[in-house]
């Protein structure tokens, strides 16, 4: 028995244009983001899904509202998705942080985990709970094709702690994750392999 779960990053915010750090800040979507949102929800409609959940945060809620309209599945709120807490650095963008505190954002470049941001959420904790929210989901849907949207930081440290793969890494091994493209995981007797990543939703590409 196979359990495919697609993670996906919620649509387009309107702190996307000038790259600021949103974690815990509940953002809104742009039209562009809504429009991301539809085109996922087009996908979603062909894509046999046999449940959605979703971050509390309103960008992730935003974005899977179109795809349950258009499935007729509910949306399941997980606490445990939503996105890491950055701490000093939240709102602010690159250059904002480099004049405030250098020697954290530089310390933050070098190791992004053991020198996450003061104040912020240690990614250990974030990767913990993704952890434990795919442990319970699988225990709950043995088999079947499940939409988790969620966020950039949060679904790379999930996939990392998932496969495997260092997570002091996650930001050199999946350095961006597009806008309400398709990271696929499949779980086949629990053994996880990585499907796709930013696989794009286009008209006709279906699962």
């Amino acid at each position: 028995m196979s359990l495919h779960v697609i993670f996906v990053r919620h649509g387009e915010t309107l702190w996307h244009a000038e790259n600021r750090y949103a974690g815990s800040t509940d953002i809104a979507l742009t039209e562009r983001g809504h429009a991301q949102s539809r085109a996922l929800a087009d996908w979603a409609e062909q894509a046999d899904l046999t449940a959605i959940f979703a971050s509390p945060l309103t960008r992730a809620q935003e974005t899977a509202r179109d795809s349950a309209v258009s499935t007729g599945l509910p949306v399941s709120v997980d606490e445990r998705l939503r996105e890491l807490d950055f701490g000093i650095a939240e709102g602010l963008t690159r250059a904002e942080m480099q004049q405030r505190f250098p020697d954290h954002l530089s310390a933050f470049q070098t190791d992004p985990v053991t020198n996450h941001f003061p104040k912020g959420e240690n990614p250990l904790a974030a990767g913990d709970r993704y952890l434990e929210f795919l442990t319970d989901l699988q225990a709950d849907h043995r088999e079947g094709r499940v939409l988790v949207v969620g966020h950039s930081t949060a679904i790379r440290l999930a996939l990392c702690r998932i496969l495997g793969l260092p997570l002091r890494q996650y930001r050199r091994t999946f350095p961006f994750l597009a806008n309400c493209a398709l990271n696929e995981l499949v779980l086949s007797n629990g053994v996880p392999s990585l499907l796709t990543l930013n696989r794009p939703v286009t008209p006709g590409a279906l699962k």
